[in-house]
């Protein structure tokens, strides 16, 4: 594939943005130049150049219908002939919210924000303003955005380019974050036998989605839910990811562990920007205008966003794209598997639902130093020989790969073929 169009795009973004993307992992560190797209549909996004790709990077995780679902098309479109911007209250907002509040027993009441890093920042600011505590604890690999509050020890975009914290953040804020290992419960009941009485919140990813793909341990999230109840902690949950991936109600639904409050995002959107923090009724009364803890917004619950998140839960009630996405992931998991281990490749598969990321290394992948162990130069190199031959897999090994509604059958069927290969020109070019 030639992606000419694209590059000369790229030539012109360099001199209008910070390194020619405007979010670092857009830039494909492996590649001389990101590729461009020009529409999507399905499972399916067409570049600049009119190469067609399946798509599993799926905008990092909101579009779990697939490209432009019809469903929300049209209710974005009879949301903005009404007009997509009041700042006044809509009757939109209270269907969504209570919506909201019948999949997540745990929220009681929310506000909803624009960018999940807005959500985190604010669930973590009402989590000191509840409690009169300043400690948080976030576990290395998790992201939970770009804010002071946690841009320690990062993932996602932070870990590919090597850089755990961002030039910028005050000492005096990052040494307010306690990070421990994912996974370890040891650690975790170390620090609160030490900080119990001084620690807010424990806000972590109930699975671990911006470090590749870590599943947590039940007896890990267990933990946490013990040692906050034990100490006068509050558990956040950044389900920004997970919120209405791994089912209606969540990580909390599958695993069956409570949050005391929730962040949500990406999906709640059906991929328009939005971002919502809730919990208890107890702890949400602290917020603007009913007590202290500040938040404001000019565009907190966008009508378009409240559309298109509406609709792909009401798709989601039908239950069909659990079945295909989740059905796509596991075969795909399998697939390589069993790819990897016929041609003497050393890989370990992670897949949960309908997330599924691979890691050349021996062994589990149960933390971020089990990631970083993983050869990231192979995962690249596969990378670029799936995308040669129409197959956009994530573009980092610390991302994510994502399946969704729209990843029927004969389209898995091409993406192993495709895989099997790219893992047989992979091993010859060793």
């Amino acid at each position: 594939m030639q992606f000419n169009r694209s590059r000369e795009l790229y030539d012109r973004a360099r001199r209008l943005f910070p390194g020619g993307v405007n979010s670092p992992v857009r830039l494909m560190k492996h590649l001389p130049y990101p590729f461009y797209v020009a529409r999507g549909e399905g499972p399916y996004i067409w570049t600049v150049e009119g190469h067609r790709l399946i798509d599993y990077c799926m905008a990092f995780g909101p579009l779990i219908l697939g490209h432009r679902p019809r469903p929300v098309e049209e209710a974005v479109k009879r949301v903005l002939e009404q007009g997509w911007l009041f700042g006044i209250p809509t009757e939109l907002e209270v269907e969504y919210g209570e919506t909201i509040r019948k999949y997540y027993s745990t929220i009681e009441m929310l506000r909803i924000v624009n960018t999940g890093t807005e959500a985190t920042m604010n669930a973590i600011r009402l989590a000191r303003g509840y409690t009169g505590r300043k400690y948080i604890v976030k576990f290395d690999g998790c992201y939970h955005g770009a804010h002071d509050y946690t841009l320690v020890k990062a993932g996602s975009g932070a870990a590919t380019w090597g850089v755990p914290t961002s030039v910028g953040i005050l000492e005096d804020v990052a040494k307010y974050t306690i990070v421990l290992p994912y996974n370890d419960v040891h650690a975790l009941e170390d620090t609160f036998k030490r900080m119990g009485d001084q620690i807010a919140a424990v806000i972590v990813e109930p699975v671990a989605g911006n470090f590749g793909l870590i599943i947590p341990d039940l007896d890990f999230l267990k933990a946490l839910r013990q040692l906050c109840d034990k100490h006068s902690s509050l558990l956040i949950f950044d389900e920004v990811i997970t919120g209405f991936r791994l089912a209606l109600g969540g990580a909390q639904e599958h695993f069956g562990v409570k949050a005391d409050l929730t962040t949500l995002g990406k999906i709640a959107g059906g991929g328009f920007p939005i971002g919502i923090f809730g919990g208890r009724e107890e702890i949400m009364k602290l917020v603007t205008p009913l007590g202290p803890v500040y938040n404001a917004g000019t565009f907190n619950a966008h009508p378009a966003s409240l559309a298109a998140g509406l609709a792909t839960i009401r798709e989601l009630e039908k239950r069909y794209p659990y079945e295909v996405a989740n059905r796509a992931a596991a075969r795909i998991a399998r697939a390589i598997e069993d790819i990897a281990e016929r041609l003497g490749f050393d890989v370990v598969v992670k897949q949960i639902a309908s997330m599924f990321q691979l890691y050349f290394k021996k062994g589990d992948v149960k933390n971020a130093d089990d990631v970083r162990q993983a050869d990231e130069k192979l995962y690249l190199k596969l990378h670029e020989l799936c995308l040669r031959r129409g197959l956009y897999l994530t573009p980092s090994q610390y991302e994510v790969n994502f399946t969704s509604a729209a990843h029927v059958d004969d389209v898995v069927d091409r993406t192993i073929a495709t895989l099997e290969e790219a893992f047989r020109e992979l091993k010859l070019s060793l």
